[in-house]
């Protein structure tokens, strides 16, 4: 069963369409990677998946159970984000606000949520640094507790890894592919890391204000300009390789 479908959706703001009939579907065990050149309605289908926008045309819609307000989301950072000067644990914990509906104040259960999310990203001994002394990689691991802390079902990152350095990366992709297979958390990941998305993910969305290519990582392959393949084109850039 799909837990988000996006049904020949068209985005867009003040009237002028941004990107096209779109189409996709994704299960609880979908790790699913969005590429694309810059302005390429990457950021704009992230609006529409979070309910910030909605479509012009088309429909995107939840289901099994979950809400578009119970949608883990790790946004690209800003420098003001980085010296926010709170505790890693009150930034974790933040990420329940959702589930306080009228309540003022988080429950135990909300901490012992968080207190979890901290474990499984290996940030525990953090818990009362201030967030702006941590190192970027260990910036991420908060901020990706914190998203845990919203959801049960589906992660929306964008460009996670950018400005880490390479031993980071490795460390947080890692990290979210542990969520995606153990956890049992559906994965959505904004990335211009193309090795990296043929390496993790389970399949490809391919965005140019419209869909180029939707469908298994394994069965997606593009040219040397970077257009998506036929299957004919597949076949013979497959038995090429081989030869």
């Amino acid at each position: 069963m799909s837990i988000l479908l996006c049904n020949n959706a068209s985005f867009g703001y003040d009237g002028v369409e941004i990107l096209k009939d779109i189409n996709f579907a994704v299960g609880q065990d979908t790790y699913m990677c969005v590429i694309g050149e810059n302005g390429a309605g990457k950021s704009t289908l992230i609006k529409g998946i979070l309910g910030l926008i909605k479509p012009m045309s088309g429909r995107i819609e939840t289901g099994d159970g979950l809400k578009s307000n119970e949608i883990g989301y790790l946004p690209q950072q800003t420098d003001v984000q980085r010296d926010f000067p709170a505790s890693v644990f009150e930034v974790v914990l933040s990420g329940r606000i959702n589930s306080l509906g009228i309540k003022p104040f988080y429950s135990k259960k909300d901490k012992v949520e968080a207190e979890k999310n901290m474990e499984l990203m290996g940030i525990t001994g953090l818990r009362s640094k201030c967030y702006h002394e941590l190192s970027g990689g260990q910036q991420q691991r908060v901020l990706l507790a914190r998203a845990l802390c919203a959801t049960k079902k589906l992660l929306l990152l964008d460009e996670p890894v950018a400005g880490l350095d390479p031993a980071a990366m490795d460390e947080l992709y890692k990290l979210i592919a542990k969520i995606n297979s153990e956890q049992g958390i559906a994965i959505i990941m904004v990335t211009h890391d193309m090795p990296a998305a043929m390496k993790y993910s389970n399949h490809i969305l391919h965005l140019s204000h419209r869909q180029l290519y939707f469908g298994k990582t394994k069965d997606y392959v593009i040219n040397d300009t970077g257009s998506v393949l036929n299957p004919v084109e597949k076949y013979l850039s497959r038995n090429m390789h081989k030869n």
